[in-house]
């Protein structure tokens, strides 16, 4: 949980946000509105605590790196690939989204490290089991 504050109050300082569509039900009988579902059944709240977290070298690297979490809804598919490399049974997995590559701790649900296209030349990781494309 506290990650996850560390990562919102990053985004807020870059002045970023996640954008995230709450459609909710109106009841003409002012009853508490019921908040918006998605294909699996889950409210927003329950689709935060199933995503990734973010360690603390992983958010200084976002920062120091410029990396831009939110453009081309690049949050949401590392969290389609954390999940597809869990169903996997990976342990540790490479996730590259677009030309950023995400480090991740499947079985903590943690992002590692992250680094940017430029840098991955020349590069080898190790201690993965998996490699995810998104």
């Amino acid at each position: 949980m506290v990650l996850q504050v560390l990562l919102n109050d990053f985004l807020k300082m870059r002045g970023q946000q996640i954008n995230v569509n709450r459609q909710t039900v109106n009841d003409p009988q002012n009853k508490p509105s019921k908040p918006a579902v998605n294909e699996h059944g889950q409210t927003f709240a329950d689709a935060l605590r199933t995503q990734v977290e973010f360690s603390n070298h992983a958010i200084r690297r976002l920062d120091s790196r410029s990396v831009d979490i939110i453009e081309n809804g690049k949050l949401e598919r590392l969290n389609e690939g954390a999940r597809i490399a869990a169903e996997k049974g990976s342990n540790d997995a490479l996730i590259l989204v677009d030309s950023t590559a995400f480090l991740v701790s499947v079985r903590n649900n943690k992002v590692i490290t992250t680094m940017e296209l430029a840098e991955l030349k020349g590069n080898v990781f190790t201690n993965i089991d998996s490699t995810v494309i998104m």
